[in-house]
């Protein structure tokens, strides 16, 4: 009897190892999202300074973006491929969103919003995170609610995002390179530049 519910308490586990082995390897990237695993990471969570993550990033937003870049809507800024069979070779995320098809990019929001946001370990001025969280809570809190990491904002995730591409953006949204959201402009022109850094030091501190 011992030896028949050893036996059955093994085959129920083999089975559930393989079905874990099963969806661990349905959750691979899919095709469509090559070049952008090449750059981002294969889970979404980039390890280069510049290159924002964007795990569990929404749907709507990856393609409200991607379509954006289509469209030339947002900065084409040159860069390279970081890693897979075209790294070294330069690109835009222009280009890169241009060889996708709406089906594409229905597979690449799919796949991103699933894996978990893995907040980035940086370096921050105690006295600028407490300023800046002030901040936060003044000018940013109604469209980037949960300290900025909530998805379903549907504005990407800032807690714990790269401080240096936060920093890029805002640049991008100041000086008219990118096109601010219409509530979000009045807010950000309004901010000093010592009030901008702090914030952006607040949202590198959040892990």
């Amino acid at each position: 009897m011992k030896k028949n519910f050893a036996a059955h308490i093994l085959l129920v586990c083999s089975a559930l190892l393989g079905m874990s082995l099963s969806v661990g390897a349905s959750a691979a990237a899919p095709k469509a999202a090559e070049s952008c695993t090449a750059c981002h990471g294969a889970d979404g969570n980039s390890t280069d300074a510049n290159v924002p993550s964007i795990a569990s990033y929404s749907e709507e937003y990856l393609e409200r973006s991607l379509t954006k870049y289509q469209k030339k809507e947002r900065p084409c800024v040159e860069s390279e491929y970081l890693s897979g069979s075209k790294k070294g070779t330069k690109t835009n995320m222009c280009k890169v969103a241009s060889e996708l098809s709406a089906a594409d990019i229905t597979q690449i929001g799919a796949y991103f919003v699933a894996q978990p946001f893995v907040r980035t370990a940086q370096t921050t001025d105690p006295e600028l995170v407490k300023k800046g969280k002030s901040v936060y809570k003044l000018k940013c809190y109604t469209c980037h609610s949960e300290d900025g990491g909530f998805p379903g904002d549907h504005a990407g995730i800032l807690a714990g995002q790269k401080m240096t591409y936060i920093k890029q953006q805002i640049k991008y949204f100041k000086d008219g390179t990118r096109v601010a959201p219409k509530k979000m402009l009045p807010k950000l022109e309004a901010l000093s530049e010592g009030e901008v850094e702090a914030v952006i030091h607040y949202f590198g501190s959040i892990q």
